[in-house]
């Protein structure tokens, strides 16, 4: 009798870390390339410019490619604590910007900035229920 044994090629603990990075990195990816498109009427709801929503856009997509990376590499655990404080960061200043009134957003752009802290908090403790599974 002959014994195969085969290696094991990922760690079913980091599956959800992993799903959730991914998911992350292609929503926030799709929203980027649909802003570009889409910059100077979403300026003209909002209240910004479309230098505002371009400049938004680029980091959309910039942050979607450096977060799916991130999430092919074997040890997620530090890739995730940094995406996880992204994640929180941008929930935070989103809602301080709702909050001091920085910018000069109109009805839909207050609720387009509070839509985006609420995925973004969303993605954080999805990200920090997968980092938990890790150990």
């Amino acid at each position: 009798m002959t014994a195969i044994t085969t290696p094991v090629l990922f760690d079913s603990t980091d599956s959800l870390l992993r799903f959730a990075l991914r998911a992350d990195a292609a929503v926030t990816g799709t929203v980027g390339l649909a802003g570009v498109f889409a910059a100077r009427p979403m300026a003209a709801l909002e209240g910004l410019t479309a230098t505002h929503e371009y400049a938004v856009a680029a980091f959309c997509i910039l942050y979607g490619v450096v977060v799916y990376f991130l999430s092919a590499l074997p040890d997620l655990r530090r890739a995730g604590i940094g995406v996880i404080a992204a994640n929180v960061a941008c929930t935070v200043a989103a809602i301080a910007v709702v909050a001091a009134g920085l910018l000069p957003l109109t009805g839909i752009g207050v609720v387009a900035m509070l839509a985006s802290a609420v995925y973004t908090a969303f993605f954080a403790r999805m990200q920090y229920r997968g980092l938990r599974r890790l150990g």
